[in-house]
């Protein structure tokens, strides 16, 4: 058998390697190790920085979350700096341990809170119905207290420190897919966004908030997401798959409270 001629030789070996340099964006991408479903890990690591609340003499506030207006606590709507999800609060004295908050837009129930402190005073239980979307979303958060509030005031008064969330599993799991051109996301609720790799900004559908992300490929196994209302920044996503492909490392920066938490998603079968 005759040998081919090293000019030959050459020539096919180039072409293989145009070949191996053209398709290797989509063979890398053939199997992201983000395409799946993925369930969020209870074992969180939430914000530091503390969250304070005051309710004494029929007044309420809250120094830390997204929205801290100063409101009469009569139980009544009233009207507050308007979000992406309520444009008025409500709170209620259910009696000398537990308040009722109900966040509204347009007269529609979003947010429904019922916040309990401990008789011994140091810790407190939210529970939250998130009615934002077609199916309830329930979450639980407990805090404890890292320091107290005026001797006069509610039982509610004070700092505090959250240390643990639950959420029900419609509101932990989420599915992505990475290809070479762009990131999505759908939830089971019909949330879902289908970002390129272009820097632009794209719409998330069945968002009541009318919220828009941008994508930006950093490696194979690291994307961040960043998210808008109204042009403005409101948080960025750093998702980073870990080693194995079972786990996602999330570090969430919250630019409208100017908080941090992390927490981790497990692949599911």
């Amino acid at each position: 058998m005759r040998s081919c001629p090293s000019s030959l030789k050459k020539d096919i070996f180039m072409k293989g390697l145009l070949v191996l340099i053209l398709f290797s964006p989509l063979l890398a991408f053939a199997q992201s190790p983000f395409d799946g479903t993925w369930v969020i890990d209870t074992n969180a690591q939430l914000p530091q920085k503390p969250t304070e609340y005051l309710l004494a003499k029929g007044m309420f506030r809250c120094v830390g979350c997204n929205a801290s207006p100063e409101i009469k606590a009569d139980g009544h709507d009233q009207k507050v700096g308007e979000t992406g999800y309520w444009d008025t609060e409500s709170v209620r004295v259910v009696d000398t341990q537990t308040v009722e908050i109900v966040s509204k837009k347009a007269g529609k129930t979003m947010f429904a809170e019922v916040d309990t402190v401990s008789p011994d005073g140091g810790t407190l239980t939210q529970l939250i119905k998130d009615t934002t979307e077609a199916e309830p979303v329930t979450i639980e958060i407990l805090s404890r207290r890292v320091a107290p509030g005026p001797r006069s005031a509610h039982a509610l008064s004070g700092s505090w420190q959250a240390y643990k969330i639950d959420r029900s599993r419609n509101g932990s799991t989420i599915t992505y897919k990475c290809t070479a051109d762009g990131f999505s996301a759908e939830t089971p609720l019909g949330e879902r966004f289908d970002a390129k790799f272009d820097g632009r900004d794209y719409p998330i559908e069945d968002d009541p908030g009318h919220t828009t992300v941008s994508v930006k490929l950093l490696s194979q196994s690291a994307v961040d997401v960043t998210s808008k209302r109204n042009g403005k920044v409101v948080g960025i996503l750093h998702l980073v798959v870990l080693p194995g492909g079972k786990s996602i490392n999330v570090v969430f920066e919250n630019r409208e409270s100017n908080t941090e938490s992390s927490y981790q998603m497990q692949k599911q079968p």
